[in-house]
């Protein structure tokens, strides 16, 4: 039974291939990506399905990489109705690029999708998250590059990305250089005043589904407030190739990889789903006329 039809959340999906992990970097050298099997715009047109069929739609941050060799896939998207938005060029961590390197690569991955759907792209999300505290002057070149809105900031504790006191809620955001853009933060439930990651992706996984939905629910019926959920098209794709990694990378990525279809369809059947932008406009932080639907 539906739960939480009330308040618009914000489905999104980063479309990268499995070959694009960053947990897999030290495993797959950029210079094999054009060589391996890429699956992801067979996994892509089975979410797309799974939204139609279940009438939800949503943003979809769409790396450069893959926009430059499968701009149909792209097309197809927005066709349907979904926001396009961007994921960078080269799934490159933020942190580990110079602010130069970094305008570069995102103008072009911002370029590439406006030239293919010919509307303005206006959110970005980092690679695996990477805005940190040290790499918060990144905003201020989104600001430069005409981006509205950021959702790459995790309130969380982690080993390779999250800024653990960061804001929970979506806000705007005062930038290093003296500017201001709406960050939409990943998902987190407070659980016995304990940030829960709960935005989606490897946490969705891993999590048991009721723990997911528990966090999720609390959010919009405690908070009052909408959130945030994400995944990327190799989470429903079980049988993609096996990448040899360390332990925690594989243990991270392949996790009940099998079960993730089934929970995505029931979360998609008990809460109420849009995209961010339309999110953030119906909390009057973008401009707009929110959707009535």
């Amino acid at each position: 039974m539906a739960i939480c039809k009330s308040t618009a959340n914000a489905l999104t999906v980063d479309v990268e291939d499995y070959f694009h992990v960053s947990a897999f970097a030290s495993s797959i050298s950029p210079a094999s990506w054009p060589s391996r099997e890429s699956r992801v715009v067979g996994n892509t047109e089975k979410l797309l399905a799974i939204f139609e069929q279940l009438d939800v739609r949503g943003t979809f941050f769409v790396l450069g990489w893959v926009a430059e060799r499968y701009p149909r896939l792209v097309r197809e998207i927005a066709a349907r109705g979904h926001e396009i938005a961007c994921h960078g060029y080269s799934h490159r961590l933020v942190f580990e690029q110079s602010p130069e390197e970094f305008r570069e690569e995102t103008f072009r991955a911002k370029s590439l999708l406006e030239d293919i759907t010919g509307s303005a792209v206006v959110g970005y999300r980092a690679a695996s998250y990477s805005i940190v505290r040290e790499s918060l002057w990144a905003l201020d070149i989104m600001v430069e590059l005409g981006f509205a809105y950021d959702s790459s900031i995790f309130p969380v504790r982690h080993d390779r990305y999250g800024i653990p006191d960061a804001e929970r809620v979506p806000h705007r955001i005062a930038t290093p250089g003296g500017n201001s853009i709406v960050e939409w933060p990943l998902a987190t439930a407070k659980f016995f005043g304990f940030s829960l990651p709960v935005a989606g992706g490897g946490y969705f996984r891993l999590l048991p589904y009721w723990l997911s939905r528990w966090g999720l629910a609390s959010i919009n019926r405690k908070e009052m407030r909408p959130f945030i959920f994400y995944l990327h098209p190799w989470e429903i794709d079980p049988a993609q190739p096996r990448v040899a990694a360390s332990w925690l990378s594989q243990f991270r990525h392949y996790t009940n990889i099998d079960k993730c279809e089934e929970r995505l369809r029931s979360l998609l059947s008990e809460f109420k789903f849009g995209s961010a932008r339309e999110g953030l406009v119906q909390l009057g932080l973008l401009p707009g006329t929110p959707n009535p639907k």
